[in-house]
């Protein structure tokens, strides 16, 4: 034994000495994690020959690709618009589950079960099945080129729906009984109790929903065909040839704009979002 040492500190040195090799693994995870953004920062940082040549030091073409970048082809306008949406469609998805997840629990009306199931149904269905009828229903709106079309046909969330009626179904009955008892309205019950009780799941919907959104592809390419109006990642191909020539240190500089506000709201709401999908917790 050493002298001037308790047996209890020998025992927490000889713990945190057993665990340098999880430090060490841990560290090497994230760094292997976080390479391709760490590259995508450098290259966002170089020209053409700088990128070729391999060179894994910052380069000199970090103003000129951002001229490129949000200057000639107006990033910013993209981002804006698909900041927008986002909004728009997360906001509108989230208002819309909670009353259907109050609707499918806490009212009776028929064939509630049958349409339950068909919003299980349509949760199996990605949205390319459905892109031909959404399209010919918003040109038959005359909607194109709008904030409407890209908004209005995502405003129904299947996953929204189906996460708040297992959730509103796993509280306990009393509440209903209680606010029934007070003179409390469906409107305020769901404002004053459910709503209090249920922002980890909305926190959880949110995150989800918005960078879903924020990364949509494909209804946007083709519904929008106005460059005022596109949103950021169909934007995003367009910076693979810049001046005429194939370049990517503007894509790469692009890339890692676009995802800057999808990385701020999951910061902003990692706690509740983790909260959102734990199985179990003590209370």
């Amino acid at each position: 034994m050493m002298a001037g040492l308790t047996p209890g500190v020998q025992r927490v040195g000889w713990i945190r000495g057993r665990r340098w090799p999880y430090h060490v693994s841990l560290t090497v995870t994230a760094f292997i994690i976080a390479f391709p953004l760490l590259y995508a920062a450098l290259i966002a940082t170089q020209n053409n020959p700088e990128i070729f040549s391999f060179k894994y030091t910052p380069g000199s073409a970090l103003q000129s690709n951002f001229d490129a970048v949000w200057v000639k082809r107006d990033f910013a306008g993209a981002m804006w618009n698909s900041l927008q949406m986002s909004i728009w469609v997360t906001t509108g998805k989230t208002v819309l589950s909670l009353l259907a997840g109050l609707a499918f629990v806490y009212f009776k009306f028929r064939f509630k079960w049958a349409v339950f199931f068909f919003v299980l149904v349509t949760l199996m269905m990605p949205t390319e099945v459905m892109i031909l009828a959404m399209f010919r229903m918003v040109s038959g709106f005359g909607w194109q080129d709008t904030m409407t079309a890209l908004v209005m046909p995502f405003l129904a969330s299947a996953t929204g729906a189906f996460l708040f009626r297992q959730h509103f179904a796993n509280l306990p009955g009393d509440l209903l009984e209680a606010s029934q008892i007070d003179g409390a309205t469906p409107m305020k019950f769901l404002t004053r109790v459910l709503i209090p009780l249920s922002w980890n799941v909305i926190a959880a919907l949110f995150v989800i929903q918005f960078v879903y959104t924020w990364n949509m592809f494909l209804w946007p390419s083709l519904i929008i065909r106005d460059d005022a109006s596109q949103v950021v990642q169909v934007a995003l191909q367009t910076l693979t040839n810049v001046d005429g020539a194939l370049t990517y240190g503007p894509l790469m500089l692009a890339a890692i704009i676009a995802s800057i506000p999808p990385a701020i709201v999951f910061v902003l709401m990692q706690k509740p979002f983790m909260s959102g999908f734990a199985v179990g917790q003590d209370k």
